[in-house]
């Protein structure tokens, strides 16, 4: 009697050969949806509706290669090309080698079932070493359909899904929050609070190797710890000493400061007394004189510039920025007082009158600027 092929041996043959019959006539399939086919012909761009009829069209087909079970209904062929499924930016492929390959084999019928070896005697025992038998061509159909079925599911799913939520009301109530007062002084992080950060970092680092030391060596924990702590009492003492010599000098009165022989050592307004004194008595030169140093003793003490008993008049110009709008009054005084008390002149009630208005004008001035700076 001739031998018998394993069945496992045909089925893996014919599987092979079913496969590659496949891949070759894949582009010829009869399933057309307008969609663009790649150029080797084994899938094509689908999009969700386009694979949820590819699927129900396989459903069919399967069912009725379950029923007729002959070469026509059972064509790989029908198959169609593999989809590749377009959502969104993504893209997936299904395959579906696996089904032309159930196809193929389902077009002759199922084979036999396999008998099993009877036992040597009724007493024994059958052994548990021999695998379960594979299953039947129609039960892989049946698979093959509910798989289909499930897939088709996912799919019907996926559209029934309701469209992403509208988060504007959220999002507005969420601006407001932010637009309250809690949250307006929000501003980013500054490079001071950056290093501050850091320093903070780096003062842990080290008080926790302090403490790894301490664990390690008793007198090296306590000599790090305890020269920190020294090394702070040192800061706050210096700077609590800085701190006091400040209010010290500002306790000293400002009059204490004036050296002597400056011209703000004397009120400007005792300065305008005799000023006013030496006019009344028709002494014009001592009275321009005197206004001279009634303007400098004023803008003096308004610490215009520091007081200096040995400043000359063409000094005292210099110290007046050009834009500064006093400079053009102290010059024309400063000019009226060097020809009139150095270069000899004899001053009239004219000059005395006219340096009078420029000297009253440089006084208010200082009286004003010194308002706008309380």
């Amino acid at each position: 009697m001739r031998p018998r092929r394993p069945a496992s041996i045909s089925r893996l043959a014919t599987l092979a050969l079913a496969l590659a019959t496949t891949l070759a006539a894949s582009a010829r399939s009869p399933l057309h949806t307008g969609l663009p086919v790649s150029a080797a012909g084994h899938w094509r761009e689908a999009s969700l509706d386009d694979y949820r009829h590819h699927l129900a069209v396989l459903s069919g087909i399967v069912q009725a290669c379950a029923r007729a079970r002959d070469l026509a209904t059972c064509d790989p062929l029908l198959v169609g090309p593999d989809d590749r499924i377009i959502a969104g930016a993504e893209h997936r492929l299904i395959r579906y080698g696996w089904l032309r390959v159930l196809l193929s084999q389902a077009e002759s019928p199922d084979e036999p079932p396999a008998r099993t070896a009877a036992p040597a005697h009724p007493g024994a025992a059958t052994s548990t070493d021999n695998p379960p038998p594979p299953p039947s061509t129609s039960q892989l159909l049946q698979q093959a359909l509910a798989r289909l079925a499930f897939d088709l599911a996912q799919v019907n799913s996926l559209a029934a899904e309701p469209p992403s939520p509208n988060y504007a009301y959220q999002r507005g109530v969420l601006q407001q929050v932010l637009a309250g007062n809690d949250f307006r002084g929000l501003r980013q992080t500054s490079v001071r609070d950056t290093m501050l950060e850091k320093f903070n970092g780096w003062l842990n680092r080290l008080l926790e190797g302090a403490a790894r030391y301490r664990a390690r060596s008793a007198w090296v924990g306590r000599l790090i710890v305890w020269g920190f702590v020294l090394a702070v009492c040192v800061g706050l003492v210096w700077g609590l000493l800085q701190l006091e010599r400040r209010w010290r000098i500002r306790l000293v009165p400002a009059e204490d400061l004036i050296p002597a022989g400056s011209a703000s050592a004397r009120d400007w307004q005792h300065w305008l007394d005799d000023a006013r004194r030496a006019a009344a008595s028709g002494q014009w030169r001592q009275a321009i004189h005197a206004l001279y140093w009634a303007a400098i003793a004023r803008l003096e003490s308004r610490r215009l510039w520091p007081a200096d008993r040995a400043r000359t008049p063409r000094e005292y110009l210099a110290l007046i920025a050009p834009d500064d709008p006093r400079r053009a009054g102290l010059v024309q005084l400063t000019r009226s007082f060097e020809r009139t008390w150095y270069g000899g002149r004899a001053a009239s009630e004219s000059d005395y009158r006219q340096a009078q208005s420029v000297a009253d004008h440089l006084i208010a001035g200082g009286s004003s600027a010194q308002g706008g700076a309380a």
